[in-house]
């Protein structure tokens, strides 16, 4: 039997719309797990029949923890393979490599296939977040695969709530050049606004916060506190001491404390030098939280090294402290938030304890900007897609740069 042509062109019918969404999830993170479990529910109301994709570093638990939110979302790691698999730790040699595997997947003929797909994608979205910096220099190549495959496919591609300092040393050059191959660009913060001379825009975690995010149990905890123990520059017992100090400058019974898991056994440790010092204070892992929601309410104190935890508690109307223990990373991401209103306090310098917040979190109506805001640039990210149809002895011209949009953040407080 003879082999078909494949340089034949053979009309097909009319396919459904592909989108690609690229986010770190799957070894949990409640922030990251978060924003693109908030995406799929958006998605499964606007373009529930479009294929999707989500390329992730875990993509056999994220299948997991985000099971059913969108009925034809896949999992795969197509991109996250191509950052491990460039031969070096620098974010240039990376973000060139990634690039030209994916223009040239014979480059990496075990990952021909998913590429393939990636460069067939509507819409290309590398979500929201504070993965690709200095912390994680080859994950760059996250932002040129994404920028190559739109290329190639004619399709769009977006970034949106982009966290990206700190930034590795002369790598600005770089990631402007790239953010210009992007037509939706929005980060979250004004580093990062002024890294890309972009409009600081707001975090992707604001275009799915609602009630189902909340634990409604009556009895809640009056003083909350979520500690992480990894990028930790000040040090775990620093951090663990000046908690403790809080706690007691503000005479919270011990049993009247809860403490909350956003990753698994990592907020766990700082706790567990705390536990003899807090008896009866109730302890909520990440799988209470994905499962049942946060336990927050607006009476709440709050004390959060964590980005997103502050966030979530706020937005219920809870006061808080946002610790800041590393001033390059969380110190910028806790500040963003306060900028738009939180009301929480930053704590920077853990030898002084602060007073116990009483000012509340988000206005209402503020949230609700907000969340309109996301949902207005989540209708152009996701907008319908005309891609030239190429002459069949013309090939498409793969080095068509999409015009870029820049989002400014609407709603001024």
């Amino acid at each position: 039997m003879p082999v078909p042509d494949s340089t034949v062109s053979v009309s097909k019918p009319v396919q459904r719309a592909l989108y690609y969404l690229v986010a770190p999830v799957g070894h949990p993170n409640y922030g990251d797990e978060l924003i693109a479990a908030s995406w799929l529910r958006h998605l499964a109301e606007v373009a529930p029949d479009a294929d999707v994709w989500v390329d992730t570093h875990s993509p056999g638990p994220a299948a997991v923890l985000l099971d059913g939110l969108h009925p034809r979302a896949k999992f795969t790691d197509t991109l996250w393979r191509l950052c491990w698999e460039a031969p070096s730790e620098d974010p240039w040699q990376t973000a060139a490599w990634v690039r030209e595997a994916v223009h040239n997947p014979g480059m990496m003929p075990r990952l021909h296939h998913g590429i393939e797909l990636l460069a067939t994608a509507d819409v290309v979205h590398v979500v929201g977040g504070g993965y690709i910096n200095r912390l994680w220099p080859k994950q760059i190549g996250l932002l040129a695969g994404a920028a190559a495959a739109a290329e190639r496919s004619g399709g769009r591609a977006a970034m949106t709530g982009q966290g990206l300092l700190p930034a590795c040393d002369d790598v600005g050059p770089l990631l402007r050049a790239l953010a210009d191959r992007f037509e939706i660009v929005e980060v979250r913060d004004d580093a990062s606004a002024e890294l890309l001379d972009v409009p600081v825009g707001l975090d992707d975690a604001f275009i799915g916060i609602g009630p189902h995010l909340y634990d409604e149990a009556e009895d809640l905890p009056e003083v909350m506190l979520c500690l992480q123990s990894d990028l930790v520059e000040v040090g775990v017992g620093k951090l663990a001491g000046a908690v403790l100090s809080m706690v007691r400058s503000w005479k919270i019974p011990t049993e009247k404390i809860g403490v909350v898991e956003g990753v698994p056994r990592v907020d766990r440790e700082v706790f567990a030098l705390l536990e003899r010092e807090l008896p009866g204070a109730r302890f909520y892992p990440f799988s209470h939280i994905w499962t049942h929601g946060l336990p927050v309410s607006p009476g709440q104190t709050w004390i959060s090294t964590r980005f997103h935890l502050h966030m979530l508690a706020a937005a219920a109307g809870a006061s808080g402290v946002a610790v800041s223990i590393h001033p390059d990373y969380y110190a910028t991401k806790h500040r963003s938030l306060a900028a738009l209103g939180s009301h929480w306090t930053l704590l920077e310098d853990l030898g002084q304890v602060p007073d116990r917040p009483e000012a509340g979190g988000y206005a209402p109506e503020v949230l609700a900007g907000f969340k309109k805001a996301k949902h207005d640039l989540a209708k152009a990210v996701y907008a319908p897609v005309d891609r030239p149809v190429p002459e069949a002895d013309e090939p498409p011209d793969a080095q068509v740069t999409p015009l870029r949009r820049r989002w400014a953040r609407i709603i001024r407080i």
